[in-house]
C-alpha cells in the first residue's frame, strides 16, 4: 500500500480512505475503512467512464448483480456510489496476496495449494454464474489468496466496460490476453464456459509459475491462445488432465465449475493449512500491519489551483492514464532455482510487462482523443474494434496482481537508470541547433510509466535552430491487420545541450492522425544520447501515461 497522494481523495462515500492499494485500467483502488471499524477495499472507477452515460447504466445494473454474489470463495460488494460524479464501489478488503504476488515471490504453488485454489475458484463462479453473470476477466491478479481459501474478485465490475457506446472511445476491453478464451478474443457469444477457460489458465500458472500460452508479442499470443494448444510444462496427473480439459478450444467441451468444485474439493480435503509457510508468514504479517494504519503521516497539502503538472485529480474533467493495477508493496527476491515468468502478458527482448495499450484523452464527452504521441483508442488500443465484420481485440492486458503491472507487477526502469556520459562543459552548453549526432532517424518501443507499452516510436531529427520544425515523431501499432498511427513535430525548447535535446512537440497539420484518435495538445520531450548509442525518450505528457523509450538509429 501507498499513502496518499495530495490532491487524492481523503474519503469517498462513508469510507476514510487510508492508502492507495493499486491502479488499473478501471481506476484507482483505495483501502478504506468505515465509521463501524470495517475494512475495505474502494474501487474509484476511471473518470473518462464517468462521462459516459451507458457506462454509468451497464455499472449500476452490474453493481447491483454483484452485491448478490455471496459465498466464501468471494470478496463481497459492501456499497457502491454509481451516480457519483466518479462512480466507485466498496467491497470487503481481502489481507492476502494475489496469486500473481505470490508465485512471483515464492514459485509454483504445491499441488495441494493448487488444488484448493482451483476448488475455491470453482465454487465462486458457480455462485457468479448462477446470478446469470461471467466474470470475463479471471486471472491471477483477480485472485487473492487467505488462510481459510482463495478469493475471486472484480466480478461484475469489469464487466459494466463490455458493450459500452465509449469502447470504441476510451482503449479499456474486459479481459487479459494470456487468459482470455478463445471466443472472447473472437468477439463471439461469450458464456461461463470462458470463464472455466480463464481458470485452467490461472491453475496451469499456479502450478508452473507461467501462462499456459506465451507469445513474444500480443498478435502472436492471441494467435496461440485460438490455435495452439497450451503449454503445460511439468504438470501432471489428474491436475494436468483437468487443465487441459478447461483449455479445451470449444467451450461445450469444458467441464463446469460445479463439475471441477467436486472433483478437486474430494482430492484437496481440508482447506486449512493449504498455502506453504512463507506465504503464512506474510499474509499473517499483512493483517498485523492493518493494526498500524491509523499512525500513517498526513500527506502534505494539495498544491493549489493552476499549479504544473502531477496526476490529474478525480475532480477534473481531464483524463489521466491508470495503467494496470499496482501490487502492493514491492516483490521479494525470489527463492532460489526459481525464476519467475510473466504469466501471459507478451514478452520480448525490449517489451516490458503490462496490461497492454493505454489510451486516455482530456475533454469533455465529445471529441475525446489519445495522445499524439500514441496512437491507440479502444479502437487501436484495448479494446474491441469491428473490422471487415470481424471483431478484435486489441486491448492487451496483464495479469498481475495487487499491482497488477502485467501480472509481473515490474515497472520500467526509471530514465534515470540509464547511463549516461558526465555532462563537461561544452556537452553542458545550451545549444541552438540540432547537434549532429542526433540528425537521422532513430526508432523503438515506448513503455507508459505503469508498465503498459505504448507502441512503436519513430523519431526523425532534421537540421535547424529554435524556430525550426526539428523533430518529427510517429507513434504507430499494427495488429492482426488493423494499423493506427500518430504524428507530432516539434521544436527546440530552452535547456537544450549537445547531450540532450528538449522539444515541445505538437500534432503534425501535415500528418493528420486518424480521425477522433490523436491529441491537438502539447507536451514536452526530451532526448538524451546514452554512451552506448542508444537516444533515451522521455514525454511529461500524463494524458498518455508519460511513456519513456530506448531508441535506436535507423538512419543518419
Amino acid at each position: 500500500m501507498q499513502p496518499l497522494d495530495p490532491g487524492e481523495p481523503r474519503s469517498i462515500g462513508a469510507y476514510r480512505l487510508l492508502g492507495r492499494l493499486g491502479a488499473g485500467g478501471m481506476g484507482r483502488v483505495y483501502l478504506g475503512r468505515s465509521a463501524g471499524g470495517r475494512t475495505v477495499a474502494v474501487k474509484v472507477v476511471h473518470p473518462h467512464f464517468a462521462l459516459d452515460d451507458e457506462f454509468r447504466a451497464r455499472f449500476r445494473r452490474e453493481v447491483e448483480a454483484a452485491r448478490r454474489v455471496g459465498g466464501e470463495w468471494t470478496a463481497p460488494v459492501l456499497d457502491a456510489g454509481p451516480d457519483e460524479p466518479v462512480p466507485w464501489v466498496a467491497t470487503g478488503y481481502v489481507a492476502g496476496p494475489s496469486l500473481t504476488q505470490a508465485v512471483t515471490e515464492h514459485g509454483p504453488l504445491p499441488v495441494h495449494a493448487v488444488r484448493v485454489l482451483g476448488a475455491g475458484l470453482a465454487r465462486a463462479l458457480v455462485a457468479v454464474h448462477a446470478l446469470g453473470l461471467v466474470h470475463r476477466d479471471v486471472k491471477p491478479s483477480n485472485v487473492l489468496l487467505t488462510l481459510e481459501g482463495p478469493r475471486l474478485i472484480d466480478f461484475g465490475i469489469a464487466r459494466a466496460t463490455d458493450g459500452t457506446a465509449s469502447l470504441t472511445s476510451t482503449g479499456v476491453s474486459v479481459g487479459s490476453p494470456g487468459y482470455m478464451s478463445p471466443e472472447q478474443i473472437l468477439g463471439k457469444g461469450v458464456t461461463g464456459a470462458a470463464d472455466v477457460f480463464s481458470l485452467g489458465a490461472v491453475l496451469a500458472y499456479a502450478a508452473t509459475g507461467t501462462a499456459p500460452f506465451h507469445g513474444d508479442s500480443s498478435a502472436a499470443l492471441l494467435y496461440k491462445v485460438v490455435h495452439e494448444e497450451p503449454e503445460l510444462g511439468a504438470l501432471d496427473g489428474e491436475l494436468r488432465d483437468l487443465v487441459a480439459a478447461c483449455l479445451a478450444k470449444d467451450p461445450a467441451a469444458r467441464p463446469g465449475p460445479g463439475e471441477i468444485a467436486d472433483g478437486l474439493a474430494v482430492a484437496a480435503g481440508a482447506s486449512s493449512g493449504w498455502l506453504p509457510g512463507p506465504l503464512v508468514e506474510q499474509i499473517s504479517r499483512a493483517a498485523v500491519e492493518l493494526l498500524h494504519l491509523e499512525s500513517l503521516p498526513e500527506p502534505p497539502p494539495a498544491p493549489p489551483e493552476g499549479a504544473a503538472s502531477g496526476p490529474v485529480a478525480f475532480s477534473s474533467p481531464a483524463v489521466g492514464v491508470f495503467g494496470p493495477p499496482i501490487e502492493p508493496g514491492p516483490p521479494g527476491q525470489a527463492p532460489a532455482g526459481w525464476a519467475p515468468q510473466p504469466d501471459g502478458t507478451p514478452t520480448g527482448p525490449s517489451q516490458a510487462p503490462g496490461n497492454g495499450f493505454s489510451v486516455t484523452a482530456a475533454g469533455g464527452r465529445q471529441g475525446r482523443r489519445v495522445s499524439c504521441t500514441l496512437a491507440l483508442t479502444v479502437a487501436g488500443a484495448l479494446a474491441a474494434v469491428t473490422v471487415g465484420g470481424a471483431v478484435l481485440l486489441d486491448q492487451w492486458r496483464d495479469g498481475a496482481g495487487g499491482a497488477d503491472q502485467g501480472d509481473t507487477g515490474a515497472r520500467p526502469p526509471a530514465a534515470t537508470a540509464s547511463k549516461s556520459p558526465s555532462p563537461s562543459a561544452s556537452a553542458s552548453a545550451e545549444v541552438d541547433e540540432v547537434p549532429e549526432a542526433f540528425l537521422g532517424t532513430w526508432s523503438g518501443p515506448a513503455v507508459e510509466r505503469t508498465g503498459l507499452p505504448h507502441g512503436t516510436l519513430t523519431v526523425t531529427f532534421t537540421e535547424g535552430g529554435k524556430l525550426d520544425d526539428v523533430v518529427r515523431t510517429t507513434t504507430s501499432i499494427s495488429v492482426l491487420g488493423v494499423s493506427v498511427e500518430c504524428h507530432g513535430i516539434g521544436k527546440l525548447a530552452a535547456g537544450s545541450t549537445q547531450r540532450s535535446l528538449r522539444v515541445e512537440e505538437r500534432t503534425d497539420p501535415e500528418r493528420p492522425g486518424q480521425q477522433g484518435q490523436c491529441t491537438s495538445g502539447k507536451a514536452g520531450l526530451v532526448f538524451t544520447l546514452d554512451d552506448d548509442g542508444t537516444l533515451r525518450y522521455r514525454s511529461d505528457e500524463d494524458a498518455a501515461g508519460r511513456p519513456t523509450a530506448t531508441l535506436t538509429r535507423k538512419t543518419g
